[in-house]
């Protein structure tokens, strides 16, 4: 049971960390810097977002076993698959075509979308499955640095904004504001998430002792 719980906690997690990505890219209001990055290579070279997010995230997967000092975690490659294909699937479900008016309707799905991806991350995260492989990033820049997640984050997003600007991707006020507001706000919902996981994993181990 408790094997039940992780893995839903990362399968939830992951679906609403990539609903606020599509959220945020809709908006257009200015990408997150990855997810600049990954519209940039789009409208250059072509393939679909998805599928640049799982090239790029196969090319830091190498770069996540030099911060970390191990073998390269190919599991982890079925994640980038994963959100990849939930972002194209989101995208071509619910967002093909379609743009909030205004800049009031812009900047409000922008911030909703951040809230989500926060919400989304701080609940992925917490069954300790293989990485989403920024996410790996952020955890090696934490451990080699000794400094905060939100710090690490903030670092790993400036990483993806310098080679979205290098691409001409579709960098904006709101490219900014992400950039170092997703740490804090991950940091803000994970102590939460990380308590309720832990009481079920409680409950489920106690449940499986008295059975």
């Amino acid at each position: 049971m408790s094997l039940v719980y992780r893995f839903l906690f990362f399968l939830i997690g992951l679906m609403i960390l990539t609903i606020g990505i599509c959220m945020t890219i809709v908006a257009d209001f200015g990408a997150g810097a990855w997810d600049a990055l990954n519209v940039a290579l789009t409208e250059t070279f072509g393939l679909s977002i998805g599928r640049w997010v799982m090239i790029v995230g196969a090319i830091l997967i190498v770069v996540n076993a030099f911060l970390h000092k191990s073998r390269p975690e190919f599991l982890a490659i079925g994640i980038i698959f994963a959100i990849g294909s939930l972002i194209d699937l989101w995208m071509s479900l619910f967002f093909k075509g379609w743009e909030p008016s205004g800049l009031f309707g812009q900047l409000s799905m922008f911030l909703a979308g951040i809230v989500v991806i926060g919400i989304g991350a701080a609940i992925y995260l917490q069954p300790k499955f293989p990485l989403n492989p920024i996410d790996s990033l952020m955890m090696g820049i934490k451990k080699r640095l000794n400094i905060s997640i939100m710090a690490a984050k903030t670092i790993g997003e400036l990483i993806a904004l310098i080679l979205a600007l290098v691409f001409n991707g579709p960098i904006g006020l709101g490219t900014l504001i992400i950039t170092f507001a997703i740490g804090p706000v991950i940091q803000l919902f994970f102590p939460p998430f990380e308590k309720l996981h832990k009481k079920l994993l409680a409950s489920a181990e106690k449940s499986q002792e008295i059975g």
